[in-house]
């Protein structure tokens, strides 16, 4: 509520008069809402970097004239985990393991190799934190941990990245290959900004591997999202993909397969959220004084 205010506040500030809210799953449920024929319950699977949000929506043409649409919202739930978080993945599992990520030390006096400290490489593939590896007492740190490394090379790759700061680079790799193994199955990940023809490959095998887990979180939340109506799987009309990591497409067929009778629809994934805001303005501003 305090956002909306203040929403509400900037706008009539610049010289709106009249400004009027929709919730976004109802705006993307408005988009699909003007395709059909009959009444259906929608299940709307935003998933975009962030965040994956599912909403179970009644929509129809009996039901398209109303302005308020707030009770055709029959449940939703979510959960922190979308796009960043594959990326993440994708980095631990293809790209870190050539700069030391779960690469083991010498073996000294007899004694067992260790594991090379994992820190860092965690912190290089969350966004947020990247710049923490940067800092100058950060970066003496990692130059000493040089005996940790059998493979002196993964060190120096490693250093490369952070005295040269190409840890974002590093991040925008893991995207684009998470993109590229989504449409094609297959992609090469070109790493010689850090040193001279190095790469690896990622394969649609390993990515699944890689994000089984986040994957299945996502799954559980949009069956909980049934549930919470008080539906199984047979009870959803359609599913509705919006949002930019639906692009994924073992993604969007695992969510598909939890809901074996439901026809998939998919929405602009990064403009139907907007077009369904079009259509509640439309209505909402000619609607009888």
């Amino acid at each position: 509520a305090t956002a909306q205010a203040a929403l509400e506040r900037a706008a009539r500030q610049v010289g709106f008069t009249e400004v009027a809210f929709q919730f976004e799953p109802i705006a993307a449920a408005l988009d699909h809402e003007r395709s059909v024929t009959g009444e259906q319950l929608v299940m709307v699977a935003d998933i975009g970097g962030g965040t994956s949000d599912f909403s179970l929506v009644r929509v129809g043409p009996a039901r398209a004239a109303r302005l308020e649409r707030k009770d055709d919202i029959l449940a939703n739930h979510g959960v922190h985990i979308a796009g960043t978080d594959f990326d993440r993945r994708v980095e631990l599992a293809a790209i870190l393991p050539e700069f030391g990520y779960g690469a083991y030390g010498p073996s000294i006096a007899g004694a067992p190799p260790r594991e090379v400290p994992s820190g860092v490489y965690f912190d290089l593939a969350t966004w947020h934190l990247i710049n923490t590896v940067y800092n100058p007492a950060r970066v003496a740190e990692l130059r000493s941990l040089r005996p940790f490394y059998a493979d002196t090379r993964q060190h120096d790759r490693l250093m490369t990245v952070v005295e040269e700061r190409l840890g974002h680079e590093l991040a925008a790799r893991a995207e684009g290959a998470k993109i590229a193994v989504a449409e094609g199955g297959h992609t090469r990940i070109d790493l010689s900004h850090v040193e001279r023809a190095l790469a690896v490959e990622l394969g649609e095998a390993q990515a699944v591997a890689a994000l089984e887990a986040d994957i299945e979180r996502i799954v559980a939340a949009a069956r909980e999202t049934a549930l919470r109506a008080g539906l199984g799987p047979s009870g959803i009309d359609a599913l509705y993909f919006t949002g930019g990591s639906t692009g994924l497409r073992l993604l969007a067929q695992r969510i598909a397969a939890a809901f074996p009778a439901a026809r998939v629809v998919r929405g602009d994934r990064f403009a139907s959220v907007a077009s369904g805001l079009a259509v509640f303005a439309q209505r909402w501003f000619d609607r009888p004084a």
